[in-house]
């Protein structure tokens, strides 16, 4: 499903080797008050294609599932540049066997249980370490991805000065798993694994839609869809329409921020420049949040 409506808002949910089974799925959307009215949804098979998607001059805030940033603890232990944009420009120039040779050195002079560092975001996100290699490859999300916004010319609130990039196109780090889990805790709604694909975890997809539809999170915006597309919601088993949706809800919320006057779009203003945030995440780990270890993809 795609759309020629006029949009400003999108969420991706992003693969950094995506293919015709497993697309970028990049939800269109647009906000009105409260209300955020789903209007489209694209699948971007190449990650060529997806460079072309951005660098497209029509303006929008995007949620984007994939970190923006790597642990200040890891980054100066690597001896790795310490300001934002150097250390992703050096990032981008490593091939993924010497980021996972980088980091598994790291990892092996750590003790057990502490083996990876963690940003501050982490926590009260619930997130996974941005430089986990496997179960999830995130470190590789980053690698594939971040430079595809930076070539684009987008403008990243927190990690970029005011006057850098293109302020009509505004990307920030999105995670679903913090929306989905303040609705169903640690109940699993997706997998790839076809044998996985469980009533249990259609009934939990369906309990998520419909708590965005009734705006029962605590970002207060209600999730408008036509009946079609809540189908196509519920029926996705591997779950990443609902989490493109789920980053397009957060973006909603942070340009909702911004139009009340926060140049930043909700992040916290005391932020790590370096590591970056987690939009929507709370500035503070709230009690008996999960962490990503613990939650049930």
């Amino acid at each position: 499903m795609s759309t020629s409506a006029p949009f400003d808002l999108i969420g991706c949910d992003f693969s950094s080797s995506p293919s015709r089974r497993k697309p970028i799925v990049v939800a269109l959307g647009r906000r009105d008050g409260p209300r955020v009215q789903l209007l489209g949804l694209e699948r971007i098979e190449t990650l060529p294609a997806f460079a072309a998607w951005l660098c497209q001059p029509r303006p929008w805030v995007g949620g984007f599932d994939l970190p923006f940033g790597l642990p200040r603890e890891l980054v100066t232990t690597l001896g790795w540049p310490t300001d934002w944009r150097a250390c992703m420009q050096h990032y981008r120039s490593l091939t993924r066997e010497q980021i996972r040779g980088a980091f598994a050195g790291f990892c092996d002079a750590r003790p057990v249980g502490g083996k990876f560092a963690h940003r501050a975001t982490d926590g009260p996100a619930g997130s996974s370490p941005s430089m986990k290699w496997v179960n999830p490859p995130v470190a590789y999300m980053l690698h594939a991805g971040l430079p595809l916004l930076l070539d684009a010319g987008v403008f990243v609130p927190g990690l970029m000065p005011p006057g850098m990039g293109d302020a009509q196109r505004v990307a920030l780090e999105a995670y679903p798993g913090l929306l989905a889990r303040e609705v169903l805790q640690r109940r699993s709604y997706k997998s790839d694994d076809r044998a996985k694909h469980t009533p249990e975890r259609l009934i939990a997809r369906k309990d998520l839609v419909n708590a965005l539809e009734l705006g029962q999170t605590r970002l207060g915006l209600r999730l408008k869809l036509s009946h079609a597309q809540r189908d196509a919601l519920v029926h996705d088993a591997s779950g990443d329409t609902l989490d493109a949706v789920l980053c397009l809800m957060q973006a909603a919320w942070a340009q909702l921020q911004r139009d009340q006057g926060d140049a930043l779009y909700g992040l916290p203003p005391g932020l790590d420049a370096l590591e970056g945030w987690i939009v929507t995440a709370p500035w503070r780990a709230e009690p008996g949040a999960a962490t990503g270890a613990e939650w049930g993809a």
